[in-house]
């Protein structure tokens, strides 16, 4: 299962078509679609949802749309767990872990900066990815827009990919 990683697209209503438009041939791959916040506008999630099944948690910027604020989803047998501000860099590893302690994968937002890094708990092992897919459609401080992938087998994470958009 390939799931398509979103955050932070920040787009209004009547925005959806921009979106899908600029994700193109993405959401015909897409198993299913993840978006870790600042959605902005429920439309967003409609459009989106034409694709594939949607996972989505409320954002800061995120007014009068009914999301939960963290939440997990098994995808593929995979525990997927999201939240949109993992708080500040330091001590984010510790953070997510505790906060989802049994989750294989992490997906968050808010820095608009793409990340990933692997973290392997010392007493069993169990490996959790944590994913930043940074935005589609405000790089900020990045050096380009980005998506992200998840590609969910089994009950393993066989790869996690950030995408660049041209």
């Amino acid at each position: 299962m390939k799931a398509l990683v979103l955050a932070d697209t920040h787009l209004g209503p009547g925005q959806g078509e921009r979106l899908t438009h600029l994700l193109g041939d993405r959401l015909r791959v897409a198993g299913a679609i993840l978006h870790a916040g600042d959605v902005t506008d429920a439309s967003i999630l409609t459009a989106l949802r034409r694709f594939a099944p949607v996972y989505a948690v409320l954002g800061n910027n995120d007014h009068g749309i009914a999301l939960p604020e963290r939440r997990v989803v098994e995808i593929a047998g995979c525990r997927v767990a999201m939240v949109h501000d993992s708080g500040q860099a330091a001590g984010r590893a510790t953070r997510l872990r505790r906060w989802f302690p049994d989750a294989d994968v992490v997906v968050f937002g808010h820095s608009h900066l793409p990340w990933h890094e692997t973290d392997v708990r010392p007493d069993d092992g169990h490996v959790q990815q944590h994913l930043n897919p940074g935005s589609a459609t405000q790089r900020r401080r990045a050096p380009r827009c980005t998506v992200a992938w998840l590609d969910l087998l089994a009950g393993k994470v066989v790869e996690v990919r950030i995408d660049p958009l041209s």
